[in-house]
């Protein structure tokens, strides 16, 4: 039996988090040892009595030799502070999880990670800004993090698939157990473009207490979190204010004062969150300048009127009308003609109007 399978077998012992593994691991020297501790070696651990009483009531029913070939079975995967293959940024946060379950696959391109939040109340305004952000990062090869929720996360994820990129959904339930159900499409969509994720084991059931400790993954996966629209109470606020004690930033889009989904956000700009104000704003204050190749095999051929547009965009984000203006043309024309682009990857689309190149394609 491999120290691993005792691993997972803590992990099922509700209680036992990142503070309890490492004072068994730093008690016992292993896993393996702790989990065949008597009582008395328990407490002397520093668990409580109840804690104690619960590993000796879960190890009279648990085989840890069997939960691997188990989960196995239903093509879920696992990591461990132990492997090299741990998210980097995760593993940098204080007390990240000890154990993550996921389907599909995390890779180290994931690194570059960026977190979409917000409501699930979305309004016309915070879909389409989302829709923006999302395709505006897939294509520039960053993966899309957020928490398969209702709203804003369902559509980021959506996006993400729809863009070709990768995108990782932290799950407040175990990887098996979608919610919303409704999501269980988007859910293997998901694991076939990135992951699902979750410090559950699988078969745990969705709990309102699950929700905010995942949400702390979701911004420790991530470089920043971006929250489009959040109402006063959101748990997209959560989200914001561990990735704020992590260390990293913040994106918030501004929103009208009227508007209740935008009460969140726009008191996250009052309190120092970096503006929305486009989606290229994020990698530039990031200082992220990697856009994604395009492989020669996928490149369509440009005509001349493309060419042209390529040219005047070169490395800026151009309103439609300045763009008519540098090009002498109409805006029927070109939004006709930036259309077709988008749709062949040419051009990505920003906030509104505003377009820039796919950088494969900048001309010289």
């Amino acid at each position: 039996m491999g120290e691993r399978d005792y691993w997972l077998a803590f992990s099922t012992v509700r209680g036992i988090g990142a503070v309890r593994f490492r004072r068994l691991l730093n008690h016992f020297g292993s896993l393996s040892r702790a989990w065949h501790a008597s009582r008395a070696e328990l407490l002397a651990a520093g668990l409580t009595e109840k804690l104690s009483d619960a590993i000796i009531l879960k190890r009279s029913a648990l085989d840890p030799e069997g939960i691997l070939p188990a989960i196995t079975k239903k093509s879920i995967q696992v990591l461990t502070w132990e492997d090299e293959s741990y998210p980097r940024y995760l593993k940098e946060i204080e007390q990240p999880p000890p154990v993550l379950y996921y389907r599909g696959s995390i890779l180290p391109q994931d690194d570059l990670a960026i977190a979409i939040v917000g409501t699930r109340n979305v309004t016309a305004y915070g879909r389409q800004l989302t829709k923006d952000t999302a395709t505006y990062l897939a294509a520039n090869g960053v993966t899309i993090v957020s928490g398969l929720a209702r709203g804003v996360d369902a559509i980021a994820h959506q996006t993400a698939v729809e863009q070709g990129g990768r995108t990782l959904a932290v799950l407040g339930s175990g990887v098996d157990v979608i919610y919303p159900p409704e999501h269980r499409a988007l859910a293997e969509s998901i694991a076939a473009h990135g992951a699902l994720i979750s410090d559950y084991p699988p078969g745990t059931q969705p709990d309102g207490v699950n929700f905010p400790p995942r949400n702390r993954i979701i911004s420790g996966l991530s470089r920043g979190t971006v929250v489009i629209e959040a109402g006063e109470k959101s748990g997209a606020l959560i989200t914001a204010k561990f990735s704020i004690d992590q260390g990293r930033d913040v994106f918030a889009a501004p929103g009208s004062v009227l508007s209740p989904m935008s009460r969140g956000t726009n008191n996250l700009l009052a309190a120092g969150a970096v503006p929305l104000t486009s989606p290229t704003v994020i990698l530039k204050h990031l200082n992220i300048s990697q856009t994604r190749p395009i492989p020669d095999g996928e490149k369509p051929s440009l005509d001349v009127e493309e060419a042209r547009i390529l040219r005047a965009l070169g490395h800026d984000t151009l309103h439609i009308d300045d763009l008519c203006g540098k090009l002498g043309t109409s805006v029927e024309k070109l939004t006709a003609q930036l259309t077709m682009m988008e749709l062949k990857g040419l051009v990505l689309r920003a906030r509104g109007m505003e377009y820039s190149a796919n950088q494969s394609w900048t001309l010289d």
